[in-house]
């Protein structure tokens, strides 16, 4: 089964490279930089040594692109089938240990306070979260995304 990453607005070159190492670590196909998510590149093309910092070179082995509409996005990969789950907190929401995607899968996570917006959770098929046991409420977007990644690939 295939499985590509869709990061939408996520503010944290830190996290985003920490996201990137974990998406090699799964196998992940190609991780999508929408809205203002940070690259492994500057705007000149140079390559961010923040961004390797947490990233350990996993940003030269996952294929990656930006893409900065989310919905076109949807809209170009429709073709190639992948069923889409967002990962967030919502009503909607069922626990990601319950659902197993059927084919070949997008993994989308948002901002790392605001979550996913409404109109991108409705573009998604499914909506899965992580029930959290304990005060905290919340899990750092790069680990939220580590748990339910390994729990969907496998």
């Amino acid at each position: 089964m295939k499985c590509i990453l869709i990061l939408n607005n996520i503010r944290s070159v830190l996290n985003v490279g920490a996201i990137f190492r974990t998406a090699d670590c799964a196998g992940v196909e190609k991780i999508y930089l929408t809205g203002y998510t940070p690259a492994p590149v500057d705007r000149f093309g140079r390559k961010r040594a923040d961004f390797h910092k947490s990233a350990l070179g996993a940003e030269d082995s996952v294929l990656w692109e930006q893409c900065e509409d989310i919905a076109k996005l949807k809209h170009e990969l429709g073709i190639m089938n992948y069923e889409w789950i967002a990962l967030e907190q919502d009503i909607q929401a069922i626990d990601y240990g319950a659902y197993k995607p059927a084919k070949d899968f997008a993994l989308i996570v948002g901002n790392e306070t605001e979550g996913l917006p409404q109109e991108v959770l409705n573009i998604c098929d499914k909506i899965i979260e992580i029930d959290m046991k304990g005060k905290k409420k919340s899990l750092n977007v790069s680990v939220a995304l580590g748990v339910a990644l390994f729990r969907l690939i496998d």
